[in-house]
């Protein structure tokens, strides 16, 4: 498996296939497999953003090694409607498509680090990464 991966989204199976290749990933990092499924908890869910909102984008993965430690780095693309409030949409429970609200924030919240882009009308880039430090 290469240590790049894209997965276009534009089904529900491709929500589905970013989540294992993410696990897949984080697993050749050396993630524990409660951290695998954390980063792929966290790939899911900016997926199905991708997917509810945007109705088609790209999550694209790849490992980054930095010193004694690697991340699963994670860009999630989209040309939709864009996010504009960022706050608002980070909050707990905020839902503009009636789901639960737990999308962004919560990808957030799995991550060590996380950062969101967007423009009104232009789409959203959302880049998060997971660190493991090597022994």
């Amino acid at each position: 498996m290469s240590d790049e991966i894209a997965v276009v989204i534009t089904t529900d199976v491709d929500v589905v296939s970013a989540r294992q290749r993410g696990r897949e990933l984080a697993a050749k990092v050396g993630f524990s497999r409660g951290d695998q499924t954390v980063i792929a908890a966290a790939i899911s869910e900016i997926a199905r953003n991708i997917l509810t909102y945007a109705r088609k984008g790209e999550v694209r993965m790849s490992i980054r090694n930095d010193g004694d430690r690697s991340a699963v780095l994670v860009v999630a693309t989209d040309s939709g409607p864009g996010i504009a409030d960022i706050p608002t949409a980070m909050r707990d429970g905020h839902s503009t498509s009636g789901g639960l609200g737990l999308g962004l924030g919560g990808a957030q919240v799995l991550m060590d680090e996380f950062e969101i882009k967007s423009e009104p009308g232009r789409g959203t880039t959302v880049t998060m990464c997971k660190w493991h430090r090597r022994v």
